[in-house]
């Protein structure tokens, strides 16, 4: 891992280093003052390269950051953090990003379930039209932009409410001239990590892998339970405790959506973004209108266990039973 910068220290005459606020493999993740612009923080993402590569890898790997960060400081949009500068010092690259305030949304499940709690059904989904918002912008750009890093401590709510994705470590552009332009070579974090995406940098990833991350995000969001990991899931189909098993006051509709956007395949998963989200929401606006109403239960979601289907078919026959004797006299 990288040498830290210090606090206090200077970059490019700019950015004087606060703390930090996040390590990697790769580099740290500081909160830094912008000395242009009195009262402004930022947030800096540091990039140092292998050291093994070679003088052409490491030119290559180097345009790379480059043309992925010219790409980012052009993105505008409400739930993304403005990119807004990018610079080498040494033989690190670093990435100014604004810094956003308020707390991730891993730290407020933890707090929910330090109270034996969960979080609200209604928040949670709330957040996740948001950041579908997000992911909708970046997944329609041309060449479409991947993040491949969703998970709740990588989504930070401001004290206003808003949502903003943050990290764009292992974001990736899907270039068609390209196998790969990526910042940071990487799999993403495991438990929220599609299995196409366990091959590394290998090209296959594309909007359906983050469509898989949304789905494993509000899984934990909801159960306070961590989401098995896709190889254990390709192992054992079964070992994924459904929604509902956990936390009993989930809709029906937003578990049967969470589990179709989990699914391992990706052509078995919903393929974009908004079509998840209308699979979440259906026609509800979490904001502003009251939630459409969820089709009636079968008898199926009814009667899950054999024990419950005995106990019917021996009161249907009693009911029978009474029935013939009643008629018989």
């Amino acid at each position: 891992m990288p040498t830290p910068l210090k606090a206090d220290e200077v970059l490019r005459g700019r950015y004087k280093i606060t703390r930090i606020i996040g390590q990697g493999g790769m580099g740290s993740i500081y909160l830094a003052d912008d000395l242009r612009l009195e009262g402004r923080q930022c947030a800096l993402k540091e990039v140092e390269h292998d050291r093994s590569l070679s003088t052409a890898l490491l030119k290559q790997a180097r345009d790379q950051f480059l043309r992925e960060a010219t790409v980012l400081a052009r993105l505008d949009h409400p739930n993304l953090p403005k990119v807004s500068d990018f610079f080498s010092v040494g033989g690190r690259d670093y990435l100014v990003m604004d810094f956003v305030p308020g707390k991730d949304l891993r730290a407020l499940m933890n707090e929910a379930r330090q109270k034996g709690e969960f979080l609200a059904e209604r928040d949670v989904l709330n957040w996740a039209s948001q950041l579908a918002d997000a992911l909708t912008y970046l997944h329609s750009q041309n060449p479409p932009i991947v993040h491949r890093d969703i998970k709740p401590s990588n989504l930070k709510l401001t004290p206003s409410g808003l949502l903003k994705l943050v990290d764009f470590g292992l974001v990736k552009i899907l270039a068609s001239d390209e196998v790969t332009i990526t910042i940071l070579q990487g799999r993403g974090t495991a438990l929220y990590t599609p299995l196409e995406q366990y091959g590394g940098d290998t090209g296959h990833t594309d909007v359906r892998s983050d469509v898989y991350a949304f789905g494993a995000t509000l899984y934990h969001l909801l159960t306070n339970h961590s989401p098995v990991e896709a190889r254990e899931l390709f192992l054992s189909p079964t070992s994924l405790t459904p929604i509902r098993q956990i936390n009993p006051n989930i809709s029906q509709r937003t578990e049967r959506a969470i589990q179709w956007a989990m699914n391992l395949h990706p052509d078995e998963r919903p393929q974009d973004v908004e079509t998840f989200r209308r699979a979440l929401l259906g026609d509800w606006d979490p904001v502003t209108r009251p939630r459409a109403p969820l089709p009636a239960p079968t008898l199926a979601d009814l009667v899950s266990s054999p024990i419950d289907r005995m106990l019917i078919w021996v009161t249907g026959g009693l009911l029978l039973f009474s029935l013939a004797i009643t008629l018989m006299r």
